[in-house]
């Protein structure tokens, strides 16, 4: 029942992906994201004019966001509070508040420059700022009476939020077992028993073997939700017998991203650091070109997502080579903090897949679109540097 609250500004408006993760946003009827955009006009080139007219309220208008312009209440703290719960008010669609602030104020020298936009305000800059404010001249100044009504007020609010929050904890009478393994993102005791054990000689593509494996652990793995861009179906993150996640069904598992890679890594991301979801999201191998930022976000931030990288091959039929992965299992590698496992065959997928679960941060699972041929146990996916076979 909360709200998630976005600050955004114009640049992350002029960003690719912003297009992407607000129409699936305004798709989804997301109720509770509310994205206040602080339109200071200023980029680090410039005033914006030099790059950007976009109609910003008629483009979330669009994608079927509320839309409300606020004026310059930047400094107006009341006003602030009233936008924030009306908008908190609506709940059939996002929200965007468009602010209108001028950086760097007041500065006497820097207000609606650029130069404000990258660069910390010089000790004379900040002496000439504070005389203009009619405060000390005192480095982390701040008025007692401020300092001590935040220490009071914030105190006694998050004490009143705590238990307010056991209340609702106790009364749902959750079973414990399964509330860690969910919101830890991991398994329930004993999960891995269902897991698939192929066969040696059996031929099958890795990108089958991990939706046998998903689809084997969706009880045992409470917090799996899983989906693609677009190719659900192609890189083995169909779940079967899941509901889909739709504005009427927002906790269904299965999740449709559309042609969005980028904001399905972002989102992935976002739904990691959040807590009590374990994303697994799916794509051509090819494609981590367009999505590699969120992945990288992922290793910087210890997000722990599943991305499931499928097709690594030259030989992917008529779509020819740009669709053809060579680079990228370099790419990834080079990535610090992301398990990367590029498995030999369906076993070592299914021991990919636990590898993943238990690990406390982002996993990378680069799979075939061909049938491989299963000539391992999994055993050996655990200390990794697997040995490349002459003759299997």
């Amino acid at each position: 029942n909360h709200h998630t609250f976005v600050l955004a500004g114009d640049g992350c408006f002029m960003e690719g992906v912003s297009h992407e993760a607000a129409s699936l946003a305004g798709h989804q009827q997301l109720g509770n994201l509310i994205c206040v955009y602080d339109d200071n006009h200023i980029t680090i080139d410039g005033d914006t004019a030099l790059t950007y007219s976009d109609d910003v309220a008629g483009r979330f208008e669009a994608y079927g966001w509320h839309v409300e312009h606020l004026g310059e209440i930047a400094d107006h703290c009341d006003a602030l509070e009233q936008a924030l719960l009306r908008a908190k008010a609506v709940t059939d669609r996002p929200s965007l508040l468009i602010l209108r602030s001028h950086i760097g104020a007041p500065s006497p020298d820097l207000t609606d420059r650029h130069e404000a936009h990258g660069n910390p305000f010089g000790a004379e800059q900040i002496t000439r700022t504070k005389a203009v404010m009619g405060i000390p001249d005192e480095p982390f100044w701040a008025p007692t009476a401020v300092v001590e009504a935040y220490r009071s007020h914030t105190a006694g609010r998050g004490a009143a939020a705590r238990a307010q929050w056991q209340q609702r904890f106790d009364a749902a009478a959750l079973d414990q077992a399964v509330w860690d393994a969910t919101w830890a993102a991991a398994g329930l005791p004993g999960w891995e028993a269902a897991l698939p054990i192929f066969e040696h000689g059996e031929k099958i593509a890795t990108r089958v073997a991990i939706e046998k494996a998903f689809n084997a652990s969706l009880e045992g793995v409470p917090s799996l939700v899983a989906g693609a861009a677009d190719l659900t179906g192609n890189t083995g993150t169909k779940l079967a017998g899941q509901v889909a996640a739709t504005p009427d069904a927002l906790a269904g598992r299965q999740v449709y991203y559309g042609i969005r890679e980028h904001a399905m890594g972002s989102a992935m991301v976002g739904m990691a650091l959040h807590g009590g979801v374990l994303p697994a999201g799916g794509t051509f191998f090819v494609f981590l070109d367009y999505m590699r930022p969120p992945v990288r976000l992922a290793a910087l931030s210890g997000a722990k997502v599943v991305f499931v990288f499928t097709h690594d091959s030259v030989g992917v039929g008529e779509d020819g080579p740009t669709h053809q992965p060579v680079e990228h299992i370099a790419t990834l590698r080079a990535i610090p903090q992301l398990q990367v496992i590029r498995p030999a065959d369906a076993n070592e997928t299914v021991a990919a897949w636990r590898a993943a679960v238990a690990h406390d941060g982002p996993t990378a699972l680069v799979l075939s679109r061909q049938n491989l041929t299963v000539v391992t146990d999994g055993s050996a996916v655990v200390t990794g540097a697997g040995i490349v076979l002459d003759d299997p």
